[in-house]
């Protein structure tokens, strides 16, 4: 499976940006498709996902009624919308496939990255 990101950027705080994440190769293979996100010094998180098969989206706690995440699967490719960006919202974020068993985990195909900028 094969990841592109794209549609990161610059935004105020309280803007909105949305990323895509499109997939090619061997798709059925894959249980979920979603985003992680790592700040300079700081874990990966996990930020969103989304099961392939029946559309079911999972959401981490610091993103929860900010972000949206949906997906086309006529197009492989799944939606991250984020209102209401933070500072602290700021880091790579990466598209990942994978999510067998716990859709917030176990995720071996992973996207370029793209950058969020929140900052006025």
């Amino acid at each position: 499976v094969q990841l592109q990101a794209s549609g990161g950027g610059l935004v105020q705080p309280g803007g909105s940006l949305r990323l895509s994440c499109t997939a090619s190769g061997k798709i059925f293979s894959i249980n979920a498709l979603g985003w992680f996100r790592q700040a300079p010094g700081k874990e990966r998180e996990f930020v969103a996902t989304i099961t392939w098969g029946d559309g079911i989206p999972y959401y981490g706690d610091s993103v929860k009624g900010r972000f949206t995440i949906s997906r086309d699967n006529a197009k492989n490719t799944v939606f991250l919308q984020m209102n209401s960006l933070r500072p602290e919202d700021a880091a790579v974020y990466y598209c990942a496939a994978g999510g067998w068993g716990d859709p917030k985990k176990n995720y071996v195909y992973w996207g370029q990255g793209t950058l969020v900028t929140v900052s006025s």
